[in-house]
């Protein structure tokens, strides 16, 4: 007897053996029908290793309670005597509550688990028909069923089968069973069975051989009539027989219902016929069906009635299917519903949601669907209904990352091995992890998570629908199937021949020059080669949509010959997001980013979404802490001001392709509509990336010469479009240098240091290699070129207070610190602030004095030739007309209005308009044609890849021109006429303000 507190040792050993109640379970053991094996250690062990202990010792007891007396020691001298009985019979038992209440009504089925036969371990059709022969009526099916259920079950519990081979099983089930349902329809209704022929076609996961255990079965019915018979006879006949068939197994009897018998996937779905003749459904695929229907379509599979007419049945749907990717807007009708899926899900479901909800099945078989009929249309070897076959297939062929299958594969058999077990626990159909901790264990326990499973459970899970949805999102929405989608049948593998008749049809000027680039691409059985094979039909088409695709086309052979070893670079554009397409729209704008690209090629890295990619840019305190730290690592001045140079060249293609995406807009996002903000974008990075690199080249310099301290402080101020933030790619550096003699450094000893720094910078920034050059311009400083390069603080100040003049101050209003030391350069800041906003403002001299300069720099510093009205910089209602009335509102009125006081265009320009200085309308105006004129001199430099501040002559040139601004092929006139319309309206409105006109 045990004594009061301490627990039996039986009590600790179910414990041990997983058992959560273990006086429930004792009080089993102790009953009449376990008497005798109630401490036998085999039994207690296999009960330990089942999902649920308790669950399978309840069952047990229950299913010897209903043995009639000889039977029930049968039963138990089998449980004990024979191992793989015991592990079917309580594995189930273990993880079935509906299929212990099954073996409890029919106690005589657990018979079926004692056959250990070849043919039992791998069941087919025929066997199941076999199973189901003697049902005669529905109760009969009902019980047949069941009993060949419980055997998939037994093998699936006790991992004799594994997912896939447990999906098919239930699937060869589902198919023997329509089988009987329908001969027990034909047979309650010979009259209807002899006027027609009746096919059913399995749809969804039966048709696709990878069934759950409890699904809507999916079907569409083909009906003919018999030769002699006619089809207004027929066709009713197979009607009464298909809905008959539906209700035999769908309906609730003693022994519950099979499943429900599907029809919705037909032909204008409920509202449609249940029974259509075959030219009645191909009528309605060629014309009214909806991409969804065609890749419903994808796993259709005769099963039942006449195998016949399902078979040419597929035979003439066959072909509509690998059509369907050539259908407008068909990868993005594919997204969209995937899309309202998800939306649908309840709010308090999606996070338990593992069939629907993001991260859980559907994700990979809409992935891999969608991926089956865009490329399955060239390559038969993806036409599988089966959703692992085809991703197998689907990497095998190049089309999906082979690492990327390993980890879809894995995934999809851990969700679908959890949804197994969630239905098969009460055989209901349900898709959500339930949220009881009791069914967390056991579902956990059955996939052999043993330690903790409930927490490895929902670690797995979360890990698992995690890479799915990570995954998901690279194969799924990737805008390279978006594309591919919509070529010519025949051309996602290019012959010659083909690319030939492509590239005619896309406008390439040198065809043969172009096909050369194919050949050398595409040519090979590689696995390079094939891939390149897949992406090229894509590239074609968002080279075409440029004003040079040859270059675009070129360009690409260049990348792909300097990178096509690496094994990242091919997989960076099949896998990430819009790397192909943000390539092609790089590669295909102009000359300036594949230039930088060329040397550089392993940039290419930036245009993915992965890790180390994304064209957003770094902003100035990153860049300038690398370009700092690369020089504080360099053995000498050149290596360092490289080091810094090559940032700069970097960052430059990363700011080029960023400007680039966002003005060709790309198929998953449209073009930037708020150019204003492309602009903002551009010359903040370009105007970050400079000073960094000046940052970077004074630190080099400076230890060169000097170790880790100049003799002087020294600062470099930006000025113009740098001290703004409003550098183009082909902008000099406008900027002053200031210095400061440190405490008993002699000014002359200074001064010579100052000016070695400013001379070895301009020299370095300038030496040719690689990287493009960074001009410094110091023309701004006092006395312009006749002045010393460098000043200190002091002569700054004595020079503006004596000798300034107006347009120096104006000159001032842009002057902003970019490198070196930041007290001096606030200091100097100071210093300056009464001469860019004099109190109470301008005079009226100083007034007249502006304008007579910008109207003299209006008539001389135009270059000859040029059309004044296209001129960007000088023309009317160019930059200069919109900056020289902007900075004169600074200078008469920032002494009032602080949020004049800042060096950028339009900032100033929206605080004039804030303080009612000029109308909304006046300032949109400007900013407008700011605005335009900006992105047109960007354009020019992206395009020839050197500076300029007027549209190009060259046709190719000026269509590029276009083509970023927006306009399309043809369309360079209304590009023309509109940069004509808005400086014309700008030039209005600076007149009034500017001249008082």
């Amino acid at each position: 007897m045990t004594a009061p507190g301490r627990r039996s040792s039986t009590f600790t050993r179910l414990l041990r053996h997983g058992f959560t109640d273990p006086s429930a379970a004792e009080r089993l053991l102790d009953s009449v029908e376990l008497a005798g094996v109630r401490d036998d250690p085999v039994l207690l062990e296999a009960l330990g290793a089942t999902a649920d202990p308790d669950l399978a010792l309840l069952g047990l007891v229950r299913l010897l309670e209903a043995q009639p007396g000889p039977d029930r020691r049968e039963l138990l001298d089998t449980v004990i005597a024979a191992k793989p009985l015991r592990d079917r019979l309580l594995g189930v038992l273990g993880a079935s509550a509906a299929l212990a209440d099954h073996l409890t009504r029919h106690p005589r089925d657990w018979e079926v688990l004692v056959t250990y036969e070849p043919s039992d371990l791998h069941p087919g059709v025929l066997e199941f028909e076999r199973g189901l022969a003697d049902a005669a009526d529905p109760v009969a099916l009902r019980v047949a069923y069941r009993r060949c259920l419980l055997s998939i079950a037994a093998r699936d519990v006790c991992g004799t089968t594994d997912v896939p081979q447990t999906a098919a099983e239930l699937a060869d089930l589902a198919t023997a069973t329509l089988r009987a349902a329908l001969a027990i329809a034909s047979a309650a209704a010979p009259e209807d069975a002899a006027l027609c022929r009746l096919a059913v076609i399995a749809m969804g996961k039966c048709g696709g051989h990878e069934l759950n255990y409890v699904s809507d079965v999916d079907v569409i019915f083909v009906g003919e009539a018999v030769e002699g018979v006619d089809e207004a006879k027929a066709v009713p006949a197979a009607t009464r027989l298909a809905a008959h068939l539906m209700r035999i197994c769908s309906e609730t009897t003693v022994e519950g219902s099979i499943w429900p018998v599907d029809a919705n996937l037909r032909p204008e779905g409920r509202n449609g016929p249940l029974v259509r003749t075959l030219s009645s459904h191909l009528a309605y695929y060629q014309r009214w069906a909806k991409t969804w229907e065609f890749q419903a379509l994808l796993k259709a599979r005769p099963v039942a009635g006449d195998l016949d007419l399902g078979a040419e049945y597929i035979a003439a749907v066959d072909p509509l299917v690998w059509q369907a990717a050539e259908r407008e807007n068909f990868v993005a009708d594919v997204q969209k519903m995937r899309r309202r899926v998800v939306e649908n899900i309840p709010v308090a479901e999606v996070d338990r949601e593992l069939k629907l909800g993001p991260g859980g099945l559907r994700d990979v078989e809409f992935a891999v669907q969608m991926l089956q009929l865009v490329h399955g249309r060239a390559d038969p070897t993806l036409r599988s209904g089966t959703t692992l076959d085809a991703l197998q297939a689907l990497a095998a062929g190049g089309y999906v990352g082979r690492a990327d299958a390993v980890q879809l594969d894995d995934a999809y058999r851990f969700l679908r091995s959890m949804e197994h077990r969630i239905q098969l626990y009460r055989l209901r159909r349900t898709h959500l992890v339930p949220e009881d901790h009791a069914d967390q264990r056991r579902i956990g326990r059955s996939l052999g998570l043993r330690v903790d499973p409930v927490a490895e459970l929902n670690r797995e899970w979360r890990r698992h629908a995690g890479v799915v949805r990570r995954l998901h999102e690279k194969l799924f929405y990737r805008p390279l199937l978006d594309a591919a989608a919509q070529l010519a049948p025949g051309e996602v593998r290019l012959s010659p021949k083909a690319a030939r008749e492509r590239l005619v049809a896309l406008g390439y000027v040198d065809p043969a020059a172009a096909l050369r680039h194919l050949e050398a691409l595409a040519s090979g059985v590689t696995r390079k080669a094939a891939i390149q094979r897949t992406l090229l039909p894509v590239l074609l088409g968002w080279f075409a949509d440029s004003a040079d695709p040859d270059a675009g086309l070129l360009n690409f052979r260049k990348v792909s010959d300097a990178l096509g070893k690496t094994p990242w670079y091919l997989r960076l554009l099949r896998d990430e997001g819009a790397a192909a397409e943000n390539l092609a729209r790089v590669l295909s704008a102009g000359r300036l980013a594949p230039d930088l690209l060329m040397r550089a090629p392993e940039a290419v890295a930036l245009l993915g979404d992965g890790p180390g990619g994304g064209l957003r840019p770094r902003g100035r305190g990153p860049l300038e802490q690398e370009a700092l730290a690369a020089a504080g690592r360099a053995e000498n001045a050149e290596q360092g001001v490289t080091a810094a140079r090559g940032v700069r060249r970097r960052e430059l293609f990363r700011t080029a392709a960023l400007d680039i995406v966002g003005s060709y807009g790309t198929d998953a996002r449209p073009a930037e509509a708020d150019q204003g903000a492309l602009v903002d974008v551009v010359g903040a990075a370009v105007s970050d990336l400079t000073g960094a690199t000046l940052a970077g080249t004074l630190r080099a310099v400076v230890r060169a010469g000097w170790g880790d301290t100049l003799p002087t402080r020294f600062t470099i101020i930006g000025m113009g479009r740098f001290g703004g933030h409003e550098l183009g790619y082909g902008s000099d550096a406008d900027v002053l240098f200031v210095h400061e003699p440190r405490e008993g450094v002699p000014e002359r000893e200074a001064s010579d240091a100052a000016n070695k720094v400013v001379s070895e910078m301009r020299r370095l920034l300038q030496v040719p290699s690689a990287d493009p050059p960074l001009l410094i311009d110091a023309d701004l400083r006092p006395e312009g070129k006749s002045g010393p390069l460098v000043r200190t603080l002091n002569s700054y100040a004595a020079y503006y207070r004596r000798w300034s003049l107006v347009w120096e101050a104006q000159a001032l209003l842009r002057a902003e610190p970019v490198a070196g030391d930041e007290d001096l350069g606030r200091r100097f800041v100071d210093l300056i602030a009464p001469l860019r906003y004099p109190a109470e403002g301008l005079g009226e001299d100083a007034v007249r004095e502006i304008r007579r300069l910008k109207a003299r720099m209006e008539s001389e510093r135009l270059p000859r030739g040029t059309d004044p009205k296209l001129h960007t910089k000088l023309g009317p209602g160019g930059l200069s007309d919109v900056e020289w009335t902007v900075q004169l509102i600074q200078m008469r009125h920032g002494w009032a209005e602080p949020g004049l006081r800042t060096t950028r265009t339009r900032e100033a320009l929206a605080a004039a308009r804030a303080a009612g200085l000029l109308s909304t309308e006046d300032a949109e105006t400007l900013d407008e044609a700011w605005v335009l004129a900006t992105r047109v001199r960007n354009a020019v430099m992206l395009v020839r890849g050197r500076a300029g501040d007027t549209f190009p002559t060259d046709g190719r040139e000026l269509a590029a021109v276009g083509r970023y601004l927006g306009y399309g092929s043809g369309h360079v006139g209304d590009m023309l006429d509109a940069y004509r319309r808005t400086a014309r309206r700008a030039r209005t409105v600076m007149e009034e303000l500017f001249y008082g006109a």
